[in-house]
């Protein structure tokens, strides 16, 4: 099997050639490519074909949330990880929003940053229930929401709102099921459902969109 493709985007140096650091250190894992900001992050993905992103979002220029804006508008565009320095950062939610599939602190671990990249490469969001709360409780209430409708928000269930709204609040499967009496394996079928029903990616665009949409405050 191929190795996982990686392209490492960050204008501090050491920082860039530590994580490329930690990628080609495993087997299934290969640094193609590396960026010192946005611009060059997207002209970059235009010619070296890569499978996961990991974006630094503060940068001068052109920051990590404009560039990933633009390479998730690629045809076939690779996924994004967003690296930020602090947990609670606002523009964390700003690049969710821009279509990153997660975040991750930069003083995470190198077992974690990996298995990190091979969850996104899946298909999957790394973002955490916790990172969910915080996120919701710190940094959504002082970003506007949007009053745009939604129409396929009709066509959902009662039982897939429910889910939806359970999954806004940064709940786990397993937590899900205990509070809908459902098993995990429905569950995981119902945020399926959601997923290809909204048209949306992941689990984390799932929160961006309930959020934007009213469906859930941060105090609810």
């Amino acid at each position: 099997m191929s190795p996982i493709r990686v392209m490492v985007v960050d204008d501090q140096d050491l920082v860039r050639d530590g994580i490329a650091m930690i990628i080609d250190s495993q087997d299934d894992l290969r640094v193609v490519a590396q960026a010192t900001d946005g611009h060059d992050a997207v002209e970059t993905v235009r010619r070296v074909r890569c499978d996961v992103v990991l974006m630094d979002v503060r940068m001068p220029g052109l920051d990590g949330i404009g560039a990933t804006e633009q390479i998730r508008a690629l045809p076939d565009g690779p996924r994004v990880i967003v690296l930020t320095t602090f947990d609670l950062d606002e523009h964390v939610f700003s690049a969710l929003r821009a279509g990153a599939s997660g975040f991750l602190v930069k003083s995470s671990r190198a077992e974690q940053v990996a298995e990190a990249v091979r969850v996104v490469h899946r298909g999957d969001s790394v973002m955490a229930p916790s990172s969910t709360r915080r996120l919701i409780d710190h940094v959504l209430p002082s970003l506007p929401g949007s009053s745009a409708s939604l129409p396929e928000l009709a066509r959902l269930t009662e039982r897939e709102r429910e889910v939806l709204l359970e999954v806004a609040t940064g709940a786990s499967n397993a937590e899900i099921g205990a509070r809908l009496y459902l098993s995990e394996a429905t569950v995981k079928t119902h945020v399926g459902r959601l997923l290809t029903k909204l048209g949306v990616r992941d689990r984390v665009q799932l929160v961006v969109l309930a959020y934007e949409h009213g469906l859930v405050r941060p105090d609810r």
